[in-house]
């Protein structure tokens, strides 16, 4: 369009020039017109560049900026211990690579809180509370490496961990059936059976009921269960 542009302007002027050496009353006229007709086109090719030149800057312009890094919650890990550490095993692809400095653990004597910065364009977050037994934060660490990190919760007292927090320990003990050793024999077995109909679905709670009754036809005509 510039290039029109120019032509249209050169137009112009070669027609003022005319316009200022004609002296004939009707050649000054169509002259005039000319001018005047050029001009309108000018200005209307004018805005149009500049209009295009504002679409084209546009978008770079209401783009919003993109966030670099974003959190997310490390749900899985192993652990395991030995006499004086408890450790826990957090698998994070290529955190040996980023600085050790965005590798960060905060221990509390109850608690610790792992925070990965910037790894692959992320924030690596994990909190654990309410550890099954006190540690020591002074003397817990962090160790860094292919693919893993390393928590090592310094233990208090060297005593072994069945669980690794109190959830876990309250969890596995509501799972395990109230056996009376004390009273009916019968009763841890039937405490058994009864969780297992109560979690069971309707083909499980089908099958329980049917050997109930087979059994207690079995007892009322005297005939031994096994």
């Amino acid at each position: 369009m510039e290039s029109v542009l120019q032509e249209l302007q050169k137009d112009l002027e070669e027609v003022k020039q005319l316009l200022e050496k004609a002296t004939r009353k009707r050649v000054r006229d169509v002259l005039f017109v000319e001018q005047r007709k050029l001009e309108t086109e000018i200005s209307t090719k004018q805005q149009q560049q500049a209009g295009e030149s504002m679409e084209t800057q546009k978008p770079s312009a209401i783009v919003p900026p993109m966030t670099s890094t974003y959190t997310v919650k490390i749900n899985n890990y192993g652990w395991d211990q030995s006499e004086k550490f408890v450790k826990i095993y957090i698998t994070l692809n290529g955190v040996q690579n980023i600085p050790a400095a965005n590798v960060q653990v905060h221990f509390s004597e109850r608690s610790f809180e792992l925070l990965v910065k910037d790894l692959d364009g992320k924030n690596h977050t994990m909190t654990v509370n309410n550890l099954l037994k006190p540690i020591s934060p002074e003397g817990s660490t962090k160790k860094v490496k292919t693919d893993t990190v390393l928590i090592m919760c310094r233990k208090k007292s060297e005593n072994k961990w069945e669980f690794l927090t109190q959830v876990e320990k309250q969890t596995k003990e509501r799972e395990k059936p109230a056996l009376d050793t004390d009273g009916d024999p019968s009763a841890g077995l039937m405490n058994v059976l009864k969780k297992i109909y109560d979690d069971g679905d309707d083909d499980m709670k089908r099958t329980l009921n049917k050997a109930w009754v087979e059994s207690r036809e079995k007892q009322m005509k005297g005939d031994p269960e096994f």
